[in-house]
């Protein structure tokens, strides 16, 4: 298909869906409404033109559906895995190509494949697949709208460059093409940095990578107005917000709790531009600042006042912008020493035998970090975050209930009223609840869960319909203990 016939054609599915692509200045192709949109209302869904699922020493997942259990290696390549023969068969008009490919390697070499490289070799094996009309092209399925993405290559250091044509050669070397331009390859592999997505289960877990070249279209805001969830490998854009008619759909490329200047630097060094959305506009100005020094500045000396910190004009410290107290350099410096010495010593991931020492180091580095940052602190947040999910781990559920409730009033500072990882951190907090039998309390987790959630993820998918089943269970629980409890009396 010629490439202005592709643009037409999507232009045309875009239409019947009440959506327009236009060309900015700043920002290239951007998806525009042209009708009003709903919280919760889906605003576009893609199946992956490749993904692959991230395997590694510690864990494989199906090819097809990415899921972890009952699987089976394939016999030939012995580098993918399946669930079973429903997913071998509908991945097999390209696995039987890749595989040939794979099985020329030597064993070992084929521990060098990784996702990313996995990831392009499908590219282009299906590429040459549709040409030859084995795969058929839609409108929504096509090589042109991966040709249509951005490289940025003209951006990239001398680093990076080399990084790509040794990538671009590995795969040449599998895919073994009687013609192949390398520096297409290469240009490819900055496209899947700039445009490809994490596939996510529906409690943001990562699963694999994949290409969605019409989600691409979509750009960056650090408050955006959609969100990008996953329906096992189908990439969901859903309204988080009214949008209204003739507006921009935005949706987050990085993690939004943070500074200004620290999501400047995420986007730079990921995507290869600087942000000018309305947010990261206001850099330098009092709500920017008072927002940077809450998130990432020092607490005020006394404990009972939640003020922001800013540098003294003399040097001698940090001003409390509330009580106007000071905080010493020489305290701020011995304690973010004594923090540096206990995160050496804290495992990024801890194993099984060493969980509770892991726990003790973390908890030591929460302390220190609560008596140095303010309690909005990303870095505090971050620190709870891993002593929540290893308290989880070793079923230590009342502790863990301690810590999901220190985490949702940061989750509702440092996100949009609708963000679905302030649904999940109810959700958790919900089940904990139920378990340790505070019936009534779970309900009300609960259904702030599946409010927020319900805008996010829907209500058909089955995480959504397990969450409904929860909240039914939990409510007859405490309307059964609430009777209970009159009869007693």
């Amino acid at each position: 298909m010629e490439e202005a016939a592709v643009m037409e054609d999507m232009q045309s599915f875009l239409r019947d869906r009440c959506l327009t692509v236009f060309n900015l200045p700043e920002k290239g192709r951007s998806l525009f409404t042209s009708r009003d949109f709903h919280p919760g209302e889906v605003i576009l869904r893609q199946e992956p033109y490749v993904s692959v699922p991230n395997n590694n020493s510690s864990e494989s997942r199906c090819d097809g559906c990415f899921k972890t259990n009952g699987l089976k290696k394939c016999s030939g390549c012995q580098v993918v895995w399946y669930c079973g023969s429903s997913c071998q068969k509908s991945e097999w008009k390209l696995h039987r190509h890749e595989c040939k490919a794979l099985c020329r390697l030597e064993k070992e070499k084929r521990l060098l494949v990784t996702p990313t490289i996995r990831l392009m070799v499908k590219l282009y094996l299906k590429r040459n697949l549709q040409n030859e009309k084995v795969i058929p092209i839609t409108t929504t399925d096509n090589y042109s709208l991966v040709e249509a993405l951005v490289s940025h290559m003209s951006e990239l250091d001398e680093k990076q460059l080399m990084l790509y044509a040794q990538m671009a050669n590995l795969v040449n070397l599998i895919l073994q093409f009687p013609s192949v331009d390398l520096k297409e390859i290469a240009e490819n592999f900055s496209k899947f940095s700039c445009n490809a997505h994490s596939i996510c289960d529906s409690e943001l877990r990562p699963q694999g990578i994949g290409l969605f070249p019409l989600v691409s279209i979509i750009n960056h805001s650090c408050s955006p107005n959609a969100v990008l969830v996953f329906e096992e490998k189908m990439a969901v854009v859903r309204a988080m917000e009214n949008i209204s008619k003739d507006s921009e759909v935005t949706i987050s490329y990085i993690e939004t709790a943070g500074s200004t200047l620290t999501r400047q630097k995420s986007l730079k060094e990921q995507y290869l531009f600087h942000c000018q959305c309305a947010r990261c506009s206001n850099i330098g100005k009092p709500r920017d600042i008072e927002e940077s020094a809450i998130l990432e500045g020092y607490r005020c000396a006394d404990e009972k006042c939640n003020g922001f910190l800013l540098r003294d004009s003399d040097d001698k410290g940090f001003v409390c912008q509330k009580c106007m107290l000071l905080r010493s350099k020489e305290e701020v410096k011995k304690l973010a020493g004594d923090l540096k010495t206990a995160s050496a010593k804290a495992p990024a991931s801890p194993s099984a035998e060493n969980k509770q020492d892991a726990i003790a180091l973390y908890k030591t580095m929460e302390k220190l970090q609560d008596k140095l940052y303010h309690s909005f602190s990303t870095a505090l947040m971050r620190t709870r975050e891993k002593l929540l999910k290893m308290l989880m781990e070793v079923e230590s559920w009342r502790e863990a209930l301690d810590y999901c409730k220190l985490l949702v009033p940061v989750y509702q500072r440092v996100y949009p009223a609708t963000h679905p990882l302030i649904g999940l951190q109810f959700y958790t907090q919900g089940k904990l609840e139920w378990l340790l039998g505070q019936s009534e309390d779970a309900v009300s987790s609960l259904i702030k869960a599946y409010d927020i959630l319900r805008i996010s993820h829907g209500t058909s998918i089955p995480f959504m319909k397990d969450l409904s089943a929860k909240l039914d269970e939990a409510r007859a629980e405490a309307s059964y203990k609430l009777l209970a409890l009159k009869d007693g009396n």
